[in-house]
């Protein structure tokens, strides 16, 4: 995840390369169903609160600056940021779920309805949305390689060489990094199951899970997920190390307010739909529950709209108010002739430097 800059929001190349590990992933999670090395179930849709929390979670994304798992990765980079708000997303995570935030949490995710998976609802084979799926998928990725193949990809001269220059220094290409993420998310249902945590991949409990143990001293809550979200810091921070991108940095006061805000929100959303990008979009998509499509799609909308509030709209006002100060600096000119009128590039230049 580190040294693929894994991240579900961005561009349709990263959305592309999001896809692939869920289409990758749901192979191999009906397979190992299929042959009983795990049991899929499902229950009833929370369908409110997967709403609700998805969207917020979204929201919280941009705040943050990163998902839940991003967060953890970039805080193995020591990003002072994500560790504010990794620590607050844990911290809410555990009021969210066994704090004074359950049953509000637990009240919203009471409201549901029976259905619970795509090919249940539809009738059909899982293996029939699978084709339809990796299909959807191939052609995608068909797309992206073909409209700009490698372009995407840096090529500076090797500084490292063998296995060193392809885990530190090579840049992994979007496509290779969710291949790698979705053969580990498969491996991750038997390994998870035969500790006894039924489930694949997943952040916000486990997160949940380390407070409550710091709390209670309770060894029982120390599971398999647990010792997943640490193995993700510490890779994190040895993949870093390695590559070089590990430096501590320092965010400004507005940044620290933000992260602060969005891992707070982002616990209490994850709480509220069930799982984060991992376990929600990542995971409960793969098996094709109504509650990981839904939250996917409701993530999207809310990092979207919080990139419209706070960064595509604050910047377009911001370019607009410039554009109308450099106009108004013309137009205040003493007389036709003189610098300010017949040199617009030193006009914009002292605006400029004014500002």
């Amino acid at each position: 995840m580190q040294r693929g800059r894994f991240c579900v929001t961005g561009n349709t190349r990263w959305l592309t390369a999001f896809l692939i590990v869920i289409a990758v992933q749901s192979i191999g999670v009906f397979t190992l169903d299929a042959v009983g090395v795990i049991s899929l179930s499902s229950s009833a849709f929370p369908w409110l609160a997967t709403v609700l929390g998805a969207f917020l979670f979204g929201f919280a994304i941009v705040l943050a600056g990163s998902c839940a798992t991003g967060t953890y990765y970039r805080a193995g980079e020591s990003l002072v940021g994500s560790w504010l708000a990794l620590i607050f997303y844990a911290l809410f995570s555990a009021i969210s779920k066994t704090g004074v935030l359950a049953t509000g949490v637990s009240g919203l995710r009471s409201v549901t309805v029976e259905a619970s998976t795509v090919h249940g609802l539809l009738g059909v084979s899982p293996w029939l949305l699978i084709a339809v799926l990796a299909s959807a998928v191939g052609l995608l990725t068909r797309h992206h390689l073909r409209k700009r193949p490698g372009a995407h990809l840096a090529t500076l001269p090797p500084r490292k060489r063998g296995i060193a220059h392809i885990i530190f220094e090579k840049q992994w290409g979007e496509f290779t990094t969710a291949l790698v993420i979705a053969a580990l998310a498969i491996l991750a249902w038997p390994l998870s199951w035969a500790t006894g945590r039924e489930a694949g991949l997943g952040i916000t409990g486990p997160s949940s899970n380390i407070v409550n143990y710091f709390v209670s001293g309770d060894a029982e809550v120390i599971d398999w997920g647990v010792y997943l979200v640490i193995g993700i810091l510490t890779g994190a921070f040895i993949a870093a190390k390695g590559s070089g991108e590990f430096r501590i940095r320092i965010p400004d006061a507005v940044t620290t307010v933000r992260s602060i805000a969005g891992g707070a929100l982002m616990g209490i959303s994850a709480s509220l739909a069930g799982g984060c990008t991992i376990g929600n979009a990542m995971v409960n998509t793969a098996s094709f529950q109504l509650q990981g499509w839904m939250a996917f799609g409701f993530m999207i909308l809310g990092t979207g709209a919080a990139t419209r509030l706070f960064i595509t709209g604050p910047s377009k006002a911001r370019s607009a108010r410039n554009a109308a100060a450099r106009e108004g600096a013309g137009q205040g000119a003493a007389a036709p002739g003189s610098p300010s009128q017949t040199a617009p590039g030193h006009r914009t230049a002292r605006v400029s430097v004014r500002r």
